[in-house]
């Protein structure tokens, strides 16, 4: 199980760490089965996470590994730029949760293939590798895992994490096991950081500083499909309606966010500012807890899965929907990003500034630290901290069309002037896989 050729205290750590992964394996197991409550589709396809994968697959592919829902939007750039590039290879797109797997086949449809990424158990990993046998395993963000790392090295196949990021707090917890992490940054073939901060992080850790490449964050290089485009029309027309009402969204937001919003639109509402609220959850298995939730206040709610026409008396939406936020950013007039309120580290808010939005964020935004000091050095964001500060930051901005425009300006000009990325991590990919 152990690589023979590993430093004693590596293999010490190693044998440590897979020990502990062998005795939480039930417990990972009983975890997908209680998620599986409320969302079902965690008890599906559970043999893949232990790299039991099914017929019909490639081998030799590129392998590209995100997370969720918004690492694989955040790869969208980057997958098209590979399918370009690799014309005579095949891609395989890995996630972690059923959201992230919905999400694949919505970006990218049946021109990749997708499996579960496999947990890092050494025999799971071992299975996953011998079945797809990837010539080069690109890694989206901060998912580093020793058995992978270790298991692909020894295969000769290279590795690179690409856009990546690391916050303080996970460099410390990297920190309290030097071996592992110095083993795991040893064996990265390259890191392609969104900034010099992160990137310096991971050389404190072992990075060889030659394997170290700054190249931007690829969320600044999306671009908005017509699709999006023409389904933002309609709902924009539908939610203003005749009187133009404003409307503001609070997305991606995480349990103790939601209440705050619901205070703060009540203020709003209660200053006689008429504007209709899109609220989104940021997972799928929250929806009916927010629905209810908003029930408790009172007010004009409509669901976005009921596809209801949204009428001058609504005064809420619930975004109950996957895969829309895109469009529902671009039909609103100022975006909220959650995660941002309670110690999340916040979501992505390249989404609205790229629309043109005034951008709220709450005090704990490390996830995506210089991005939002970027924003708020323009003048498009502002923190907020409490739904009195949402509420009056709002109706300032709404009611002062200069304002307005002016934090919109701001926010895509700092989108504009961060794009590019994607052929600089290309770059490093191409560096590691010749044509």
């Amino acid at each position: 199980m152990l690589h023979c050729g590993l430093p004693s205290p590596d293999k010490y750590m190693l044998f440590v760490y897979n020990l502990l992964l062998y005795l939480i394996t039930p417990f990972l197991a009983a975890s997908l089965l209680l998620r599986s409550l409320r969302a079902p589709e965690y008890r599906k396809r559970i043999k893949e996470r232990f790299g039991i994968l099914p017929p019909g697959l490639h081998k030799g592919y590129i392998w590209l590994h995100s997370v969720s829902v918004g690492e694989t939007v955040a790869a969208e750039p980057l997958v098209k730029a590979l399918l370009t590039h690799y014309p005579h290879r095949r891609l395989l797109v890995t996630t972690m949760t059923p959201t992230g797997s919905e999400q694949v086949f919505r970006s990218f449809g049946d021109t990749v293939d997708h499996v579960y990424a496999p947990y890092d158990l050494p025999g799971s990993v071992r299975r996953f590798l011998n079945t797809t046998e990837p010539c080069i395993a690109v890694i989206m963000e901060t998912e580093l895992w020793p058995n992978v790392l270790r298991q692909c090295f020894e295969r000769n196949i290279p590795t690179a994490l690409i856009n990546a990021r690391l916050s303080q707090a996970s460099a410390n917890g990297y920190a309290r096991a030097p071996s592992v992490s110095g083993m795991m940054m040893a064996k990265l073939g390259g890191v392609a950081a969104q900034n010099q901060v992160d990137g310096e992080r991971f050389v404190q850790l072992g990075l060889p500083r030659e394997r170290l490449r700054i190249t931007g964050s690829i969320k600044f290089d999306h671009s908005i499909s017509q699709d999006v485009m023409e389904t933002t029309a309609i709902l924009r027309e539908e939610w203003q309606g005749a009187s133009k009402r404003p409307v503001w969204i609070a997305a991606s937001t995480h349990s103790g966010e939601d209440q705050i919003i619901l205070e703060a639109h009540r203020l709003l509402l209660n200053d006689d500012i008429s504007a209709l609220l899109i609220l989104v959850p940021r997972h799928p298995e929250r929806f009916e807890e927010v629905y209810s939730l908003c029930a408790q206040e009172g007010m004009q709610i409509s669901r976005r899965s009921s596809k209801e026409v949204v009428r001058s008396e609504t005064q809420l939406v619930l975004g109950d929907t996957m895969g829309e936020l895109a469009a529902l950013y671009g039909a609103c007039d100022i975006a909220f990003v959650g995660g941002s309120l309670v110690e999340r580290g916040g979501h992505n808010p390249i989404e609205p500034a790229a629309w043109g939005l005034p951008v709220l964020v709450g005090e704990h935004t490390f996830n995506f630290q210089e991005i939002v000091e970027q924003l708020l050095a323009q003048g498009g964001a502002h923190r907020v901290y409490k739904a009195e500060d949402i509420a009056e930051q709002v109706k300032s901005i709404l009611t002062n069309a200069q304002r307005h425009a002016e934090a919109g300006a701001a926010n895509k000009a700092v989108v504009e002037a961060n794009r590019g990325a994607t052929q600089r991590q290309l770059a490093l990919v191409r560096e590691l896989l010749p044509e």
